[in-house]
């Protein structure tokens, strides 16, 4: 059986199919909120914003034209959303509870060596690594890291992310060739660091 349309889904939803909705919701739901994550660079609002764009898709349903590809639509909300948090973020900063957390002392613990522990695959990054690349790409511009992360998590083509991103196909190649460079040399500098040491 194959698997209905976006375009055919909204179709359904501007006609009142709450179905439909949550067939498109179930489809997109974990995409949303990986680039939600990306974007905003933390777990903790990514759940309530990806439930906000959700709500918006619900609310201007009958704005959306069948001609253009749903996934653009659908990715312009959560860049929208996703920006206006980090904006949000800059105006109203606040006290991270890592602080506290670090505060108390842990040190009167007594910790023991865990003799059964299996040793991660070596298929997998180590810890670092996966800092390294997170920090990574929190220090791309926001227009090269929402283009890296649509092209590389989301599978956009280069034509859909210029649509969201509202800038010409030339700019989007640009965006995520100097993306990718900027992640390539700092990873190459991590790289050459661990082998020094």
């Amino acid at each position: 059986m194959q698997e209905e349309s976006d375009e055919n889904l909204m179709t359904r939803v501007k006609n009142g199919d709450a179905l439909a909705f949550s067939i498109l919701m179930d489809r997109y739901k974990q995409a949303v909120v990986n680039l939600v994550v990306y974007t905003v660079g933390d777990n903790i609002d990514s759940e309530d914003i990806a439930q906000q764009v959700f709500i918006r898709v619900y609310r201007n349903a009958a704005t959306y034209e069948v001609r253009s590809k749903f996934t653009t639509w659908l990715f312009t909300i959560t860049k929208n959303l996703a920006l206006n948090e980090i904006r949000r973020r800059k105006r109203h900063p606040t006290d991270s509870l890592d602080v506290v957390e670090q505060e108390e002392d842990y040190t009167k613990t007594k910790q023991y060596p865990d003799t059964k522990a299996v040793p991660p695959d070596d298929s997998m990054m180590n810890d670092e690594m996966q800092k390294c690349l997170k920090a990574a790409l929190e220090a791309l511009p926001e227009r090269q890291r929402l283009a890296l992360l649509m092209f590389q998590e989301q599978g956009l083509s280069y034509e859909e992310i210029s649509e969201v991103l509202e800038i010409s196909l030339a700019s989007t190649k640009s965006l995520i060739f100097r993306a990718r460079d900027a992640l390539k040399k700092t990873l190459k500098e991590y790289l050459s660091s661990e082998s020094a040491t």
